[in-house]
């Protein structure tokens, strides 16, 4: 088992080595290469993505969202936030919807604070998202047209899953600068 925790440590630092991330995680850290991993994932899927990651005062990464629902939905991720490169602290998303639905997928999310004032509104609980902020779905070249609005852009990177929507709800953030590894 230890052999194989060596070798899964190398070949991630080898990969994070390969895409120059600037993130560089813990590979002891079972969060923070799930993190690696996800960032690396979505630069691979556009590689415009490199803008947000090197020009936002920080950004917050939830590797693995579940999200599901039948007229009644939510959704729940675990991430970091990350400022100036270094984990400066432990986030959730919780998302409440209602509506026209049926499904479940996996995604990861993705939020890029353009300046200080942006970071910490989050830091404090400040940003909820309502039915009429809407995400960038990652593709090639999606992050070409994505803007920040009030300070925030948001890009989520498909999964797995099949989810049919019609909805209306919100997500809700926390923040804690205590990451417990």
């Amino acid at each position: 088992m230890r052999s194989f925790t060596t070798l899964t440590a190398l070949v991630a630092t080898l990969i994070f080595s390969l895409n120059a991330m600037a993130f560089e995680p813990d590979t002891n850290d079972a969060m923070e290469l799930d993190v690696a991993r996800a960032i690396v994932a979505v630069k691979t899927a556009d590689p415009g993505m490199e803008t947000f990651f090197d020009n936002a005062a920080g950004y917050a990464v939830y590797p693995n969202v579940g999200k599901g629902g039948l007229i009644v939905g939510g959704a729940y991720g675990k991430g970091l936030v990350i400022v100036n490169q270094q984990v400066d602290g432990f986030t959730t998303m919780s998302q409440a919807t209602v509506g026209l639905q049926a499904g479940g997928q996996k995604y990861s999310q993705f939020i890029f604070f353009r300046d200080q004032a942006a970071l910490e509104n989050f830091k404090r609980g400040n940003i909820e998202f309502g039915a009429q902020a809407s995400a960038v779905a990652i593709s090639k070249g999606a992050s070409t047209d994505a803007n920040y609005d009030k300070g925030v852009v948001v890009f989520t990177h498909a999964g797995g899953g099949l989810m049919v929507e019609g909805t209306i709800g919100g997500q809700k953030f926390t923040y804690d600068p205590k990451y417990k590894k």
